[in-house]
């Protein structure tokens, strides 16, 4: 299963990492590519993925499921799109998925706490996301980063709390930040990133 995807090769340097961006509802692959010159992720190769599905309303933009309605239909759609376009990753990319990292914002952030543990990937990171419910998890689960904003008007963050409990109890080391922001990715949470990526990377 193949997705419209913005690739971004490192310079001067092959690509010893993989790093994965889900965007949020009624945003696309743009959205979160211009996060990689600020992230400036050394030796990595950097994949912003569309998600599969139109959004009702914005000309443009994409969806993982329908948050206005009830929609399973369409969260299976994107659970077995992603998970078939994860397995095909190393073979395209010639990087493990040991050696990726998989991050989500909003309800890409939900996408990445759903489908990640599935995998075994470096590290996952959930941006201003929440756990659609208790998620399947591996043997040995990668270590997740959780940010959210104290001030967030769209998903709460008592969400994150709840994501965060629920993954320590499952035996996830979960790094856990609460910012005064609303529903966004501040400088400080790309510094966030950037260490927590570093630090899994040494």
């Amino acid at each position: 299963m193949n997705l419209n995807t913005i690739t971004i090769s490192p310079d001067h340097s092959p690509a010893n990492y993989l790093f994965i961006a889900l965007h949020g509802w009624g945003a696309n692959a743009q959205d979160l590519a211009t996060m990689a010159s600020v992230l400036d992720l050394k030796a990595t190769k950097m994949l912003f993925p569309d998600a599969p599905l139109d959004h009702p309303q914005v000309s443009g933009g994409k969806m993982w499921y329908d948050l206005q309605k009830p929609d399973e239909k369409g969260l299976n759609h994107s659970r077995q799109t992603l998970a078939q376009w994860f397995k095909s990753l190393e073979n395209t990319t010639g990087i493990p998925l040991e050696r990726t990292f998989l991050l989500g914002f909003s309800q890409g952030g939900a996408m990445t706490l759903d489908v990640g543990f599935q995998f075994p990937f470096r590290g996952l990171c959930s941006l201003s996301g929440y756990l659609h419910g208790e998620p399947t998890l591996g043997n040995n689960p990668p270590p997740t980063l959780i940010t959210h904003g104290t001030e967030d008007p769209i998903v709460p963050l008592t969400a994150a709390q709840q994501a965060r409990d629920t993954l320590q109890k499952q035996g996830v080391t979960v790094n856990y930040y609460e910012f005064p922001m609303q529903h966004e990715v501040t400088p400080e949470v790309i510094a966030t990133v950037q260490q927590f990526i570093s630090n899994l990377c040494e």
